[in-house]
C-alpha cells in the first residue's frame, strides 16, 4: 500500500465527509416517457428486464408535501413515517383523523417499459399512468382473444390517444389506449430486439430517495405550517440530514377525551411525543 496515497484519501475524505451523498442530476426525460400535447401515439409494451412474468411496477408516491412528487420508502421495503402516521389514523373511530389518513396516504402510480413507434432509437423508456389505464391493460392481458401482448414476435402495439380534458378539476391532459387488431413483431433487427430487452431504467433507481428523518420532518412542516422553517425541496436535492433539529410538535398524541389528535406533548417525557416514540427504534 502507498501511504501517502492512503493519507491523501482520508485527508479528502475528512474535509469533505458528505461528498459522496450528492446525487447526480438525472434528465428525465431519457428514460420516462409521458405525451406531450393532443394527438396519438403508437406505442408497444416490452417485457421487463427485472419481471419476465409481468411488466408493469406499482409505485407508491407521496403529492402535496412539496414541488415535486415525494416517492415513498416502502416502494424500497423500507419503513415511512408518513405511511406509518396515516395507519395510526385509521386505528381511530375518528371521522377527521380518516379523511385526514385519506388525504395523506401515498397514491399508485404504474410504470411500464415501452418503445414509442418512431422514436425507436431513443431505446426502452417507462409511461407512467394511473389505475384507470392500469385496470385495462390488464384486462385485455386476460382476454384470450389478444394473447400476450409483449411477445417478442407475435405481440400488438397499442395506440394512445391524448386529448386536454378535465383532471381533478383542471384542465390537462388526458390519454386512452386502444390495443391494435393485427399482430407484429417487436423489431425485425434481433439486435435491436436484445437491446431492448436488456437495457432498461429502473424507477426505483433514477428516482430520489429520501431519508426516514428528512419525511419525517416534512410531514411535520405538512401538518404544522406555523413552523419557523420552510422547506424548500428540489427533485435534485441531496440526502444530507438535517442540520437543524425536528420539532416534535406533531398531531400524533392521542387526546382520549375526542379521539383525536393534538399538538400536545407527553409531560412525563418533556420533549418527547408519541410520534417520537413510535419511530424511536427505526432511528437507533
Amino acid at each position: 500500500m502507498d501511504i501517502n496515497s492512503i493519507k491523501s484519501k482520508l485527508s479528502a475524505l475528512q474535509k469533505n465527509p458528505k461528498t459522496t451523498t450528492k446525487k447526480e442530476k438525472i434528465d428525465f426525460k431519457k428514460f420516462i416517457w409521458k405525451p406531450s400535447s393532443e394527438g396519438k401515439t403508437q406505442i408497444r409494451f416490452v417485457t421487463s428486464k427485472f419481471n419476465k412474468e409481468y411488466p408493469f411496477k406499482e409505485v407508491f408516491i407521496h403529492y402535496g408535501y412539496s414541488k415535486f412528487p415525494i416517492y415513498a420508502l416502502t416502494n424500497w421495503g423500507e419503513k415511512d413515517p408518513i405511511v406509518e402516521f396515516v395507519k395510526e389514523l385509521r386505528k381511530t373511530n375518528d371521522k377527521e383523523n380518516w379523511s385526514l389518513a385519506k388525504k395523506l396516504e401515498p397514491k399508485m402510480r404504474v410504470f411500464a417499459p415501452i418503445v414509442v413507434r418512431g422514436e425507436e432509437d431513443k431505446g426502452v423508456r417507462l409511461w407512467e399512468f394511473g389505475k384507470e389505464i392500469y385496470m385495462q391493460l390488464l384486462g385485455i392481458a386476460e382476454d384470450e382473444d389478444y394473447g400476450d401482448y409483449t411477445d417478442i414476435a407475435e405481440g400488438r402495439d397499442f395506440t394512445i390517444d391524448t386529448v386536454i380534458g378535465d383532471i381533478a378539476g383542471r384542465q390537462g391532459l388526458k390519454s386512452s389506449i386502444r390495443i391494435k387488431p393485427k399482430t407484429s413483431p417487436l423489431s425485425t433487427n434481433k439486435d435491436e430486439v436484445e437491446l431492448w430487452l436488456n437495457e432498461q431504467p429502473d424507477i426505483l433507481e433514477i428516482q430520489f430517495k429520501y431519508t426516514f428523518d428528512k419525511l419525517k420532518e416534512i410531514l411535520q412542516n405538512y401538518l404544522d405550517p406555523s413552523a419557523e422553517e420552510e422547506i424548500e425541496e428540489t427533485a435534485e436535492e441531496t440526502d444530507e440530514e438535517s442540520k437543524d433539529e425536528v420539532s416534535d410538535k406533531l398531531p400524533w398524541e392521542k387526546d382520549d377525551s375526542k379521539g383525536k389528535f393534538s399538538m400536545k406533548k407527553d409531560p412525563k417525557k418533556p420533549g418527547k411525543n408519541k410520534f417520537d416514540e413510535i419511530f424511536e427504534e427505526e432511528e437507533k
